[in-house]
């Protein structure tokens, strides 16, 4: 296994916002085809860009000194107006569901609007005299297949609010559901172009949404009242509030006749993330917190596990692909930190920290937080680190030139407009 590279690359024209790494590595494919990412950027006003990048060379994976070419190259890209809020493949449950053949694959964002394109990697070399943004590498093309946004339930103008972030449903991938900054969430069927629900979820502006994995009825929000709810779409007059945020300290104290429409103070909650695994278990942070708190459905109001390493705000984290995934972190500190969080169960059921059978035990709403200070790995950026995505496990294979590659995962990290994937 020697000379295999375990750093890639990429120097987009732009700052990156936000990146998603392509969920099918479908056998059969050339290797090339598992390094997919799709990358948005962030540009002040409406010229806006997402990108599909791709490996450039396939030996790159093998020689660490194949200079002649950059890593990743753009395959195709599009214009998106304002900023994309959250980018995201199709989940890998979706097999010839609303798609034409092998060769096309959907991308979902979000921004004013939620936009799905389709990616198709295999189009044949056209001879007409269009002009435009040509790629490098023909036979790539991302277009529009549909955007929604909806009539606001809480706000007047005839166009929805800007949306702060979505999550596609694995079972049921029609099913996206969106959070905005009017306070509420949408459940939109992509397939026929609707809004199945819209529902008023927090007090004020919602950050973040997750589809309780394995369901296509339970959904849980954050946002910046602070509050982690669980919503059900067979009851929806009612949601659940998991957990809360103190009220932050050094907050003068209110005044002795405060106006009726004053808030108290709490702290944001930005993102909210299950653990793939064991979907009992979510990671959240605070708006500026240091630390990521592990929730347990189980037992809410409080977090279960708090992990205590990044030296200043974190931006983003991100679960990884397989049976015991890690847990990645990334913030202004240029750290990236990987978390094994599956050996926290107890010693008695002897199994070995990351079998398929140890899973993190129920705590007792009495057991104490655990405090978790050191990560399973760290890789120091050149900058602040903005945005995380892993990789599917991408089998090893065999290359022309006669070398393997090892099968594993590879985590895409974002700072700047540099883009890097890390083999983990």
């Amino acid at each position: 296994m020697q000379g295999q590279t375990t750093l890639l690359q990429y120097e987009a024209p732009w700052p990156v916002h936000c990146l998603d790494w392509s969920k099918s590595s479908a056998s059969g494919q050339r290797p090339r085809s598992a390094f997919r990412l799709g990358i948005a950027s962030l540009i002040e006003g409406f010229n806006n860009r997402i990108a599909v990048v791709g490996l450039q060379d396939e030996r790159v994976l093998v020689e660490d000194d194949y200079t002649d070419y950059p890593d990743f190259v753009t395959l195709c890209e599009t214009a998106h107006g304002y900023p994309a809020t959250n980018l995201q493949w199709q989940p890998t449950s979706v097999h010839g569901w609303g798609q034409n053949s092998s060769s096309t694959e959907l991308l979902a964002a979000t921004g004013d609007a939620l936009r799905v394109y389709e990616y198709n990697s295999d189009v044949p070399p056209s001879n007409s005299s269009y002009v435009g943004r040509q790629s490098s590498n023909s036979g790539h093309t991302l277009t529009t297949k549909t955007a929604l946004s909806g009539q606001s339930k809480v706000q007047s103008q005839s166009l929805g609010a800007p949306l702060t972030n979505f999550s596609w449903n694995e079972k049921a991938p029609s099913l996206i559901v969106t959070s905005s900054i009017d306070t509420t969430c949408t459940v939109w069927n992509i397939e026929t172009s609707t809004a199945i629900t819209q529902l008023i979820a927090h007090d004020r502006e919602v950050y973040d949404v997750a589809w309780l994995p394995g369901s296509t009825d339970i959904f849980v929000s954050v946002g910046a009242d602070g509050s982690l709810r669980a919503f059900d779409l067979r009851s929806l007059e009612h949601s659940t509030i998991l957990y809360e945020t103190p009220t932050p300290k050094h907050v003068p104290p209110p005044s002795t006749s405060p106006s009726a429409s004053a808030r108290p103070p709490t702290s944001p909650l930005l993102r909210i993330g299950f653990n793939p695994s064991d979907s009992n278990y979510m990671s959240t942070f605070h708006m500026d917190g240091n630390d990521i708190q592990i929730l347990d459905m189980r037992s809410p109001g409080q977090p279960v596990m708090e992990l205590r390493a990044h030296h200043a705000p974190i931006n983003a984290f991100a679960w990884g692909p397989i049976e015991q995934p890690l847990l990645a972190t990334a913030g202004d500190d240029c750290q990236v930190l990987l978390w094994d969080l599956a050996s926290f169960n107890t010693a008695t059921q002897g199994a070995s920290p990351r079998s398929a059978s140890s899973r993190l035990n129920s705590p007792r709403p009495d057991a104490k937080k655990r405090i978790v200070t050191e990560p399973v790995m760290a890789y120091t950026a050149s900058s602040q680190v903005t945005s995380l995505a892993w990789s599917p496990q991408i089998q090893g294979m065999a290359m022309h030139t006669g070398q393997l590659t090892a099968t594993g995962e590879w985590l895409a990290i974002v700072s700047g407009k540099t883009v890097k994937a890390l083999k983990v």
